[in-house]
């Protein structure tokens, strides 16, 4: 097995707003890597709570009924679709209520390790992944050769918000969003079971005053100069649309 085939994991961790997900996609394509969104199945749990009349505070029942879906990724997309039960929920996801839901969600133990079960199963299968969440570098895989934490200040997380919120024609409220930031930021921070927290050894970077580009561009040049041969060589041309 040449190194190009080696399994290769490098995580991305950070509280809301960071831009991990978008970050974490477009390293990936960068790197020829490919790209898990384990925040998504966190929200896909939640709907799952929320379409199925479950407390949203009660783990052991979500876990069950977690355990009976199949909760899989179409790899065929970019970034890939995530699949419940064969229903591709991905528009369903981002809504408001599962917003609202997707914290205490994540906070049951019971959810939390049927989750990293099942994101160790993923990278089994696709053992060459850019992966990002809240705990990935810190429980899920913390043997990966690239560990790294994106931290950001919570002002600027929700002015970002803002500006998301505004660009879909929705209403939105800076300081009801920082509030909302600080109070995920409490709940993830404080849980017993996979809080966040800066993984051991692991990479710093404060995009703050970055835009996506730069945070990428920093991320790339990092995992070329720790990693080197174990990755392809760079085509940027054919990623940067």
């Amino acid at each position: 097995m040449n190194s190009l085939q080696k399994p290769l994991i490098i995580t991305i961790d950070g509280p809301a707003g960071t831009g991990k997900s978008s970050v974490a996609h477009m390293l990936a394509l960068r790197l020829g890597l490919e790209f898990l969104d384990t925040g998504a199945m966190y929200r896909a749990a939640a709907l799952l709570a929320i379409e199925n009349s479950i407390p949203i505070d009660d783990g052991e029942s979500i876990a069950a009924e977690l355990a009976s879906t199949t909760l899989v990724f179409d790899w065929k997309s970019s970034p890939p679709k995530l699949l419940l039960s064969g229903r591709d929920v991905t528009p369903f996801i981002r809504t408001a209520e599962v917003t609202e839901a997707v914290s205490p969600v994540s906070a049951c133990s019971d959810v939390r390790r049927e989750m990293v079960r099942r994101q160790r199963e993923i990278a089994s299968a696709h053992p060459r992944l850019v992966t990002e969440g809240r705990d990935q570098g810190s429980v899920v895989f913390p043997d990966a050769p690239l560990r790294i934490y994106l931290e950001a200040d919570a002002r600027v997380r929700a002015q970002r918000r803002v500006m998301q919120l505004l660009a879909a024609g929705h209403v939105a409220d800076e300081n009801s969003i920082l509030r909302a930031i600080q109070h995920r930021d409490h709940v993830d921070s404080t849980r017993a079971v996979g809080p966040l927290r800066i993984p051991t050894g692991a990479d710093r970077v404060d995009t703050s005053h970055l835009d996506l580009e730069a945070v990428v561009a920093t991320l790339e040049h990092l995992a070329r100069q720790r990693l080197g041969e174990r990755l392809p060589i760079a085509n940027n041309a054919a990623v940067r649309h």
